[in-house]
């Protein structure tokens, strides 16, 4: 979660749903072989800022750099006349393993997934992945479905994740209420990722690259999510109920792999891709806070709070996300005139949406940990049953405030209570203990094994599993001295 930049982005993404709603019309899709239109150059370009600010924004020097010379590279092969001038590819400061595309040629992948990659040419297959569903113009196709839904629905309609399946957010009073950055990209059909699947592995044999990588690739994505459904405490690492017309990472390996069987290409450019990677931030970037176990740690807000046992979070540009199997919860904050008790009911009235009168049957004053708060609670039927909506609002300065908007099945409100209660001032001594993580390409020496590297990982639980997804090394795979692998460390 960034500084108040924030508060921009709510009327952000109303301009953005406005902008979708208003441009899919009943116009003839393009085919695939048809060059970028300048209608579709216009509504990418419009895209393109929002979604920056959604995923932490684009970031700059030699490795975004790769990034993009292989997007383009790859998207030569897809037949548009206007590839290599057309596309626009941005690696994004973002912790979430994530990659999606945009009408006019505006494709993206975050650098959390960029460091699941062992090679060039998984890389291209993932770029390749987004490239197809641009030709293919799902986009356009999935935004006539999205004339009838909200803001949260249209904004669904222009992402492609390639991951879909690691964590959801859920539905609650409004389509709107806990989004984040992993709802915004569950949109296309099982087809069409199935198809873009099939197209990203003919682009691969067109570019010369090892075609099985679509493969592998996926197969990494469905290693990190069962492993971070564990680490969490979710029973299964497949996607939420409602993205399960989603295929995910899992039931695509085998399909990807099987249609790979028998094409030529074997570049894989693995020495290449890990020198150009190696040093890339990993996991939290601090400027927008980060998640050790429970805590969430924020150095330049200067605050922390700990979520309840059994819940995990996302962190994102606009929010910090809590679920569980009790209840669901985010931090953000929104505009601040020095009332809490107005701003707490603006809170409502905001979860409530455009013709909801949502508003807190009773408000208490407190002070948490010597912070000013204020906590606003309703009882309200979602549409499936009674719950209880709880605002918990604190008071940081004169001009800002943060808060918590909470949602539990009806009598268990207390569920988050410590939650509420842990929020407190941090110093500046603490903030400047906050060092990120970074990747460290090493290469094994004699000695080295899987336990003894993953020991040297930057963190204090499952360092052998991490280091085994990481390097996509199964569970009886071992290491061979001169082997280049990943490990992650500490370090600015």
């Amino acid at each position: 979660m960034k500084n108040k930049k924030i508060l921009a982005r709510t009327a952000g993404i109303a301009a953005l749903a406005t902008a979708l709603a208003g441009c899919v019309g009943g116009a003839d899709i393009p085919s695939a072989s048809t060059p970028i239109t300048p209608a579709e150059m216009q509504q990418g370009a419009e895209y393109h800022p929002q979604l920056l600010q959604q995923f932490g924004g684009a970031m700059t020097g030699p490795q975004a750099q790769y990034v993009e010379q292989v997007g383009k590279n790859i998207a030569v092969n897809s037949g548009l006349g206007n590839a290599r001038d057309s596309f626009t590819v941005s690696l994004l400061n973002s912790p979430i393993n994530n990659a999606f595309a945009v009408p006019g040629g505006y494709i993206y992948t975050t650098r959390q997934l960029v460091t699941l990659m062992n090679n060039e040419a998984e890389l291209a297959a993932v770029l390749g992945h987004e490239v197809g569903h641009v030709a293919a113009r799902h986009s356009q196709r999935r935004q006539q479905r999205a004339q009838r839904n909200s803001i949260l629905g249209v904004l669904g309609a222009i992402g492609s994740s390639i991951l879909l399946g690691d964590t959801g957010l859920g539905d609650t009073l409004t389509r709107g209420f806990l989004q984040g950055s992993q709802l915004l990209t569950l949109s296309y059909s099982r087809s069409q990722e199935l198809e873009a699947d099939d197209l990203g592995i003919q682009y691969l044999t067109r570019a010369g690259y090892e075609p099985r990588a679509m493969g592998t690739v996926l197969a990494s994505l469905a290693a990190q999510n069962a492993l971070d459904a564990r680490l969490q405490g979710r029973e299964d690492a497949t996607a939420p109920e409602w993205a399960s017309t989603h295929p995910d990472p899992a039931s695509r390996v085998q399909r990807a792999i099987s249609n790979a069987q028998g094409l030529p290409g074997s570049v894989t450019n693995t020495a290449t891709f890990l020198q150009r990677i190696d040093g890339l931030l990993y996991g939290d970037d601090p400027e927008q806070g980060i998640i050790e176990g429970r805590s969430f740690i924020h150095p330049d807000l200067r605050l922390t709070f700990t979520a309840p046992q059994g819940f995990f979070m996302i962190n994102s540009t606009r929010a910090v996300s809590i679920n569980g199997q009790g209840g669901q919860a985010q931090l953000t904050l929104a505009p601040y005139n020095g009332n809490l008790e107005t701003y707490v009911r603006q809170q409502f009235a905001a979860l409530g949406g455009e013709n909801s009168q949502l508003a807190p049957a009773e408000m208490q004053r407190t002070t948490v940990n010597g912070i000013p708060a204020m906590v606003g609670q309703a009882r309200v039927n979602n549409g499936q049953q009674q719950v209880d909506v709880t605002v918990f609002a604190y008071e940081f300065s004169n001009d800002r405030a943060y808060h918590f908007a909470a949602i539990t099945p009806a009598g268990r409100a207390n569920t988050f209570g410590p939650m509420f209660q842990s929020m407190r001032r941090i110093s500046q001594a603490e903030a400047d203990q906050v060092i990120p993580r970074r990747l460290d390409v090493v290469t094994v020496q004699r000695g080295d094994t899987v336990s003894s590297l993953a020991r040297r990982m930057a963190y204090t639980d499952a360092q052998e599993q991490r280091f085994r997804v990481l390097n996509a090394l199964g569970s009886n795979d071992s290491l061979q001295p001169g082997q280049q692998v990943k490990i992650v460390v500490r370090g600015r």
